[in-house]
């Protein structure tokens, strides 16, 4: 599975390498007084964000517009360097006046898609969504809008066309798509077809994404790459909502930056892309029905991440918060009635695990083992024939 920062650090390179072959990169200068129009790259000869939207020439909403982001601050205080960034969009959509600004932070080796409203003469950050991947938020080709009256998707010149949800072409006017329903808790695709270009010689058919939902709280990024599909799969009857949360997969692992918390920064463990799932097997847990307990997988901004789901017979799924990807995997998972700690690991006959004495295996298989969840932190081992792996669960 190959690495969301090696892919980042890959597309990095190559819209850099554009960039200096086209000798119109965004060239750091804190001098400048106003944010380009646009933003100045080319795959080939083909414009990826030119300026768009019926206010792009307008100068006062330019002026405007670099007022707020100058004054805009990232949840660690950090700010925008203005000439490393671009309007994306500025014009009116929906009656009311919206801009897309592509927001580069450099503090925080980021990048934040600024949606803003029109205020008066003025202009607001209505919403701020950070990009993680090292890479720059513009080489993605697909950048979601929210809207009162519905999703929005804006796309670069890069898109021939763009499949909502529902597989329907959706049309619309200087990128910027019209209004599509999009759950609040629930993911769903949405795919690109990619035009030939200098870095996509034969174009791509199905450039697929998934959205998460439009109850997404900033700044997580809605936008999860899903290149072989299996997300979709991975995802199908859990409630995104959920899996947010802050015991759930994507939003229980806290972010740092620098040496600092992070509360309202994206969580370290919110996924970007390569969700996939695999099945652990049929397992009794609580009193209901057997039920499949899965392993889902995905790639952050800094790892792999791993959690399990168990979706009992005729019940609601249950899942587990994120363990960083691992020789031994546990998870905590909080089944009604009976709250078990899962262990995982590839199974040998050159590896054993060992549980504290006393301890019942609710179920005990190769690679899979089910304890109750002990009600102070107990340590498991995994020995192998050089190295034994330790790792600590339980306690409420």
């Amino acid at each position: 599975m190959a690495s969301v920062r090696r892919r980042g650090t890959t597309a990095t390179a190559l819209l850099a390498l554009l960039l200096a072959a086209s000798a119109c990169g965004p060239v750091p200068d804190r001098r400048a007084a106003r944010l380009p129009v646009g933003y100045d790259s080319l795959d080939g000869t083909l414009k990826v964000w030119p300026p768009r939207g019926d206010l792009a020439g307008d100068a006062a909403a330019t002026a405007a517009l670099t007022r707020a982001v100058r004054d805009w601050r990232t949840p660690v205080d950090d700010r925008a360097h203005l000439p490393s960034s671009g309007i994306l969009w500025s014009g009116r959509a929906g009656g009311a006046k919206l801009a897309l600004v592509a927001a580069d932070v450099p503090g925080e080796s980021a990048s934040w898609l600024l949606q803003l409203a029109g205020d008066g003469d003025g202009w607001r950050v209505s919403r701020a969504t950070e990009y993680t991947d090292p890479g720059y938020l513009v080489y993605s080709d697909v950048l979601p809008v929210q809207l009162p009256e519905g999703r929005r998707y804006l796309t670069s010149n890069r898109v021939e066309r763009l499949l909502g949800p529902d597989g329907r072409v959706l049309a619309g006017t200087d990128g910027l798509t019209e209004s599509v329903a999009v759950p609040a808790c629930r993911a769903v695709p949405v795919t690109a077809t990619l035009r030939a270009t200098r870095s996509l010689p034969r174009g791509r058919a199905a450039d697929r994404l998934l959205d998460l939902g439009t109850a997404t709280e900033d700044p997580r990024y809605p936008l999860v790459r899903d290149e072989a599909g299996s997300g979709r799969r991975a995802l199908t009857g859990l409630d995104t909502c959920q899996l947010a949360g802050e015991r759930g997969p994507f939003g229980s692992l806290p972010r740092r930056i620098g040496d600092r918390d992070a509360p309202r920064a994206t969580p370290e463990s919110w996924p970007m892309a390569a969700l996939a799932v695999r099945s652990l097997g049929e397992v009794s847990l609580g009193s209901g029905a057997p039920g499949e307990l899965e392993q889902l997988t995905w790639e952050s901004a800094t790892g792999t991440m791993t959690a399990v789901v168990y979706r009992p017979a005729g019940g609601t799924p249950v899942v587990s918060p994120a363990d960083r990807a691992g020789t031994l995997q546990t998870y905590a998972l909080p089944v009604a009635g009976q709250p078990v700690v899962v262990l995982s690991w590839r199974a040998s006959r050159d590896v054993s695990l060992a549980v504290p004495p006393g301890t019942t295996r609710l179920v005990d298989r190769p690679g899979l083992v089910v304890v109750p969840q002990p009600a102070t932190p107990q340590t498991f081992s995994l020995a192998g024939e050089e190295k034994t792996w330790y790792r600590s669960a339980g306690g409420r």
